[in-house]
């Protein structure tokens, strides 16, 4: 009801699990699809990896998630979704969500970001880089996979991973916020990542930020 009373917004498909998801994408076109994790016959993250290997290209997903219990999440961002939601979140916080995710930008809450990562790590989530680091590989900004990234880029990377937001950062580092934007998408491209989201995984998975027990 919340959606379809907006005027730029129209729902074109509900289904009841994941793969009544996927049934109904393959009938109708969509540019967001909201994502529950927790379903019968097929879960959020089997049904957003699914999705996204028929298309690439295909629908943004969030998926939502209850956070404290559902260690899913982790595993469903790893698979391609581009952002969470608590499931509590306000009808405001869910149209910007849809939003952001539409115009190309991840959902994942500076407030919550540290949180999620830590309490996914401590659960034992793998990686998210495509090539895991070896226990003789160097972490932080030495590790390999952060070779491509200038200086400020490695500073903009951290930043984004510590939770902080695009004004946040531009503060920080007393440069213009469309400046930051830039950086990030640089990142994005030299590290050849879909999103925000992944961004913030792969500066845990590699030692760039570090996962501090009790922070």
């Amino acid at each position: 009801m919340v959606l379809d009373a907006q005027p730029d917004m129209v729902v074109v498909g509900e289904a009841e699990d994941g793969q009544h998801a996927l049934e109904v994408l393959q009938a109708v076109s969509a540019d967001v699809v909201l994502m529950d994790i927790r379903m019968p016959r097929m879960d959020g993250v089997a049904a957003t990896e699914e999705l996204l290997r028929r298309d690439p290209d295909g629908p943004k997903v969030v998926v939502l998630t209850t956070f404290d219990l559902d260690e899913y999440a982790y595993a469903a961002l790893r698979a391609g979704a581009s952002g969470f939601l608590l499931k509590d979140a306000g009808p405001a916080d869910l149209l910007a969500a849809i939003h952001a995710v539409h115009g190309g930008d991840a959902v994942i809450a500076p407030s919550t970001t540290r949180r999620l990562v830590e309490h996914l790590t401590r659960a034992g989530a793998g990686p998210v880089a495509p090539s895991p680091a070896q226990p003789d590989e160097p972490a932080g900004a030495d590790h390999p996979r952060l070779a491509a990234l200038t200086p400020r880029e490695v500073e903009v990377m951290r930043a984004v991973a510590e939770g902080r937001s695009n004004a946040e950062i531009s503060a920080e580092l007393y440069v213009a916020e469309a400046t930051v934007k830039t950086h990030i998408g640089r990142i994005l491209h030299k590290l050849a990542l879909r999103d925000r989201v992944q961004m913030v995984l792969l500066a845990y998975d590699t030692g760039l930020v570090a996962v501090r027990p009790g922070s």
